[in-house]
Formats: C-alpha cells, structure tokens, sequence
C-alpha cells in the first residue's frame, strides 16, 4: 500500500521527462550531422566539376509558401534553425516585427535563416501550426517545433530569443548554423562557440525547484518570463513547477481509485493526468486527456484541454508524444 499524502519532488520529474528529450535530441543530431556530411560531400563534387549545387549558399531571409515548406523549412533545419515569421499585409504589429526579424537574420550572418509565411496565402500551414494570432514567430530545429513567442516584440527580447534558439540548437541538437558558408565564421580564434552568459535569475529558479520552494521557482520563472517571453528553457521550468505544485500533496492511491470509478468525474481525471505525467506514463496522461475532452462539453471540455496543453509545456513541444497527443486531440475536437 502507498504512504498518504505522499510527496513528489522535481528531480523524479526532471529525470523522467529529460530522458525523452535527449533520446529526441540524439536522434535529430544524427540526422543533422548526416544531412551536414551529404551536403559538404555535394559542395565538394560540385566545386571540383566548377557547377553550383543548390542550397548552397542560400538566402538568409525568403519567403515560404505551402509548396517550398518541406524544402525550405524541414530539409534546411537540419542544417541551420530556421525562424519562421507568421505575418499578413493587413497585421499592423507584423509590419513593426518583420523588419526586425529581417535584420537580425542578416546580421546574424547564417546562424538561422529567417522564413517568411504569409498566413493569408497558406492557410493550410497557419492551421498545422495553430497559428489563432499574429504576429507568431515559431523555429523548426532538425525537423523539431519549437514555439519562440506571439505578438510584436522589441529588438532586444527578439535578439535574446535567437540567442537561446541558437544555443539549444547547438546543445540539443549539434547544429551549428552556417548557411552552406554565408556570413562570418562562428566562435572564437579556437573555432569554439562561447557559452551564453548564466542568468541568474533563470538559475534561481532552477534551484528553487530542485530543493522543493515550488512557489519561489513559479515566481522566479515567470520573473524570466516577464523580460524574456520567449525563454523556452523558464517556460519548461515554470510548466514543471506548477505541475509539481498541483500534485505534492496528492494521495496516489485514492487519486487514482477516484480516476478508476467515476470517468465522468472531470476532476478526478485531471488529477490522474497529472500523477501519469509526474510518474513517465507521458502517454497514458495524454490519452486520459484527450479522452476525457472527447466526452465531455462546455466548461469540462474546456478544463481538459487546458490541461493537456499546459501537459504539453512540460514535456516539450518537439516531442513526438505531444505531437501525436496533438493529433488526437484536434480528432476529438473537430
């Protein structure tokens, strides 16, 4: 028989969630580096017989449509991260970001690559990303979604967003951006890319949820929150923190017993959802969500689905899992 009132702590869940998040990482490194190993071997052919080889060398800012989008986002992401700009002509803020964006990428001189979507003329992608406002700026790393921020931003949160995305990029994924050989050589005299400067507020709240201060790690996440809004690693962090905050004093046994005699019992549902994701069972928490949004209507459907996204943010959205769950979910809803 389990203990009552028994108490979870953030390494349990740190732990079971970061090993699907270096299983995905490794696996999209292997591919990038393979994609980086058939693109050098084509620029080296193409070199000694004196022709080009498309791709290489390629634009830095470019538009998307629904037709190039494999190429020019997926295929590419493999090589450099690649932000994409969900704008329209009419979208007053989009005119204030775009430019920025634009900039940026040029300074930033083959480190991302910057893809332009004009939402109006491809729906169908807008959809597949659930995009609902824009200005929405999203990247794809190695074939991964990775969500940066929504809504008009300023120069210096845009930068401090390209920065994280660069360094996760690299940490996560082994990409180190390039653009086929455009702009200036990355690093240092040594080759060696420095390290991004430790926030310490970031590392406060890190801390916080390690010794178990749930509700100083919440406010210190969303403190990173407030001047960052694209932070993906204090998002994670603030996800994690409030999930741990909703279960410490859960009793297992009867969350579970209730979860078990009453499907209808919406509350009961969520609680069950939450001891999953805590315990690794990442899919039967998804499953029970989207089952339980599937059943239900009005305030309980909506109560469910807010809390598979807010599930969604501790796991990560470049998981294949909360790819699927989406999946599933968009089934259940439509």
């Amino acid at each position: 028989m389990q203990p009552r009132n028994t108490h979870l702590n953030s390494s349990a869940l740190r732990g079971a969630v970061d090993l699907a998040a270096v299983k995905a990482a490794g696996e999209a490194a292997q591919k990038a580096e393979q994609a980086r190993v058939e693109r050098a071997r084509q620029a080296a052919a193409a070199e000694a017989a004196g022709v080009p080889v498309p791709g290489v060398g390629y634009r830095l800012v470019l538009d998307v449509t629904e037709e190039t989008f494999e190429e020019e986002v997926v295929q590419r992401s493999t090589e450099v991260p690649v932000v994409v700009d969900f704008w329209a002509e009419w979208c007053g803020p989009c005119k204030q970001l775009s430019p920025i964006l634009e900039r940026l990428a040029e300074e930033y001189a083959g480190q991302i690559v910057l893809a332009k979507i004009d939402v109006d003329q491809n729906q169908v992608i807008a959809q597949q990303f659930g995009i609902q406002s824009i200005p929405a700026v999203m990247a794809v790393v190695a074939g991964q979604l990775v969500p940066l921020f929504q809504g008009a931003e300023n120069e210096a949160n845009v930068r401090k967003v390209l920065d994280q995305l660069i360094a996760v990029a690299e940490q996560r994924f082994g990409i180190v951006g390039g653009a086929g050989g455009a702009g200036a050589p990355l690093g240092g005299p040594d080759g060696e890319l420095p390290g991004l400067p430790e926030d310490p507020v970031l590392t406060a709240a890190h801390e916080a949820l390690d010794r178990g201060d749930l509700a100083g790690a919440v406010q210190a996440y969303r403190n990173v929150l407030t001047d960052q809004p694209g932070n993906v690693e204090a998002q994670l962090g603030l996800a994690q923190a409030e999930l741990l905050g909703r279960v410490q004093d859960f009793d297992p046994q009867a969350v579970r017993l209730a979860a078990a005699a009453d499907p209808a019992d919406v509350k009961a549902q969520l609680d069950a959802a939450d001891l999953d994701l805590v315990g690794g069972h990442v899919e039967d928490a998804f499953g029970r969500l989207v089952s339980t949004v599937g059943r239900t209507a009005g305030a309980d459907r909506d109560a469910a689905r807010v809390r598979l996204l807010e599930l969604f943010e501790v796991i990560g959205a470049d998981d294949p899992r909360v790819t699927a769950a989406r999946t599933a979910l968009a089934r259940v809803l439509f």
